[in-house]
């Protein structure tokens, strides 16, 4: 197997030297960061500068330069450098004004506070269109594709000074049961994690120790943060001219996890608008199945079969020793090399399709 290779391309240059590295890429965080630690610490990096950073030839991370740190002891000078991706970006910048935002379409709302954020490409930006989720209508319960909901006006009338960019559009996709999340190469996603097809990775561990790619192993299971039931509530205005009565009616989402031990409920609220209750719970339900089950695993080097570890793909596991047998989801990556541990990755895999 090839050694692996990590260059950084910043200001037209490209440096393939270094000491150490961590670079993460995570589903579920917002603003995934990096620390390269160069050997040739007379290297002139600025803060501010953006940057690629590329794992056997292919973009893994796009960000910006946030930190340097130059230190010197008996062995000599080092030179770190931090950042975080693009959307750190949008995790740091505040929205200035009161801004009227009532009836904008998500792609209206996201096109208009983009609009000052540097080095983001507001062209790229995928909306997912084959997403499908159950929404109770007053008949009966639908299957439709959640593209129209996503894109649908909503009643956020207002967006407040101080709220950041990144609050405003994930408060808008988890009231439609989504995520905004952003990819290896920079592109953002309003969508839903990979929940089916074929594994791209495979990670075993026997007890026979045949055929074994994983280092380190951990179960966690977790009730703590989960509930039987989630309920979320919110109360509407009426309007006169759909001959209905102009007060407040209440509408509500449940959503119940038969795999829980006990009853325990759980109760929120949601103004937004009638749809947002039913796609709300359904979001907190998932959240909390999310936090409640997950697996963390180290292997050597960063690929398998000639592709990278890449999060929101779907991985087989087959660990005689935890007893876990079945498919899931890459949601965290985190590629390292360090004096200690040689060239590793560390994953972080969870039940497929679960937003958070």
């Amino acid at each position: 197997m090839l050694p692996d290779n990590i260059s950084l391309q910043i200001a037209g240059r490209r440096i393939e030297r270094f000491l150490s590295y961590s670079i993460e890429a995570d589903l579920y965080t917002a603003d995934d960061a990096f620390s390269l630690e160069l050997a040739k610490p007379e290297v002139e990096i600025k803060r501010g500068q953006r940057c690629e950073l590329y794992v056997n030839g292919v973009l893994e991370l796009t960000g910006i330069i946030d930190k340097g740190c130059r230190k010197y002891d008996k062995a000599g000078l080092t030179l770190r450098i931090e950042g975080r991706d693009l959307m750190g970006l949008l995790v740091d910048s505040c929205c200035e004004q009161f801004v009227t935002v009532e009836g904008k379409k998500l792609s209206e709302l996201a096109q208009m506070l983009l609009a000052t954020v540097p080095f983001i490409n507001r062209k790229n930006i995928t909306y997912q269109e084959n997403i499908v989720g159950k929404l109770k209508g007053k008949k009966k319960t639908v299957d439709e594709p959640m593209m129209g909901y996503m894109d649908t006006p909503q009643k956020i009338s207002q967006i407040e000074p101080g709220m950041t960019v990144f609050e405003v559009l994930k408060t808008y996709a988890a009231s439609r049961g989504l995520m905004f999340f952003a990819m290896p190469d920079g592109t953002f996603v309003f969508g839903r994690p990979k929940a089916k097809g074929e594994p791209v990775f495979t990670l075993t561990c026997t007890k026979s120790g045949v055929g074994n790619n994983v280092l380190e192993g951990e179960e966690i299971d977790d009730i703590s943060k989960r509930y039987s039931k989630v309920t979320v509530i919110g109360q509407q205005q009426g309007r006169d001219d759909m001959g209905m009565d102009a007060t407040q009616i209440t509408t509500q989402g449940v959503e119940e996890d038969k795999d829980f031990p006990f009853y325990k409920p759980f109760v929120s609220k949601d103004n937004n608008d009638s749809q947002s209750p039913s796609l709300h719970a359904r979001f907190l339900m998932e959240q909390q199945r999310h936090h409640g089950y997950q697996l963390h695993y180290k292997v050597q080097g960063h690929s398998q079969n000639g592709k990278n570890w890449r999060i929101n793909e779907l991985c087989r596991v087959r660990d005689e020793v935890l007893g876990v047998d079945g498919v899931y989801l890459i949601y965290g990556r985190t590629m390292e090399r360090s004096r200690q541990d040689g060239t590793v990755t560390r994953l972080k895999l969870g039940m497929p399709g679960l937003v958070q």
